[in-house]
């Protein structure tokens, strides 16, 4: 499962307000919930799981990442969020270092496979330096989407020529 398909513009947080473990969490899925990729009513329930995964070890794999994740029966589809933080946030990450981006995905119950997968995509995307450099400099969801892509950076405008 790509990232670039599970995304979409309004699944993307340029600018992330929290700046530790948890609350990026609840911000993240506040945000598909505002943006109606989830629906209101599993907020709680979405949490609840996701705060079960977050006990058992921290989600912060290093490189500046962190992929929370969580199962819900009532899903029909994967659903994803990517959220970026400049300042970074404390997310007692593997290697102690502040997280810049968080990819949160839910995936349903009968899809656990796909979890595996999605996992295994994002963990391969994020330990290319070039593409985290490339996605901290975004400046919007548009170029971030292209970066999942596989789309080559965009030449530089050349005043002069």
């Amino acid at each position: 499962m790509k990232l670039a398909n599970l995304l979409t513009p309004e699944g993307i947080v340029l600018e992330m307000t929290a700046v530790q473990h948890w609350p990026a969490i609840v911000e993240l899925i506040d945000h598909l919930v505002a943006g109606g990729s989830l629906a209101p009513g599993l907020r709680d329930e979405v949490l609840a799981a996701l705060k079960i995964r977050e006990e058992q070890v921290s989600t912060g794999v290093g490189y500046g990442v962190a992929i929370p994740h969580a199962f819900s029966d009532e899903l029909e589809k994967v659903v994803a969020v990517l959220g970026r933080s400049k300042a970074g946030i404390d997310f007692e990450a593997l290697d102690q270092k502040p997280v810049h981006f968080v990819i949160l995905f839910l995936v349903p119950k009968r899809d656990y496979h796909l979890h595996l997968q999605t996992l295994a995509a994002i963990a391969k995307m994020f330990t290319n330096i070039e593409i985290r450099r490339r996605l901290g400099a975004a400046e919007d969801c548009r170029e971030v989407l292209d970066i999942f892509a596989g789309k080559a950076p965009k030449a530089p405008v050349n005043p002069t020529a």
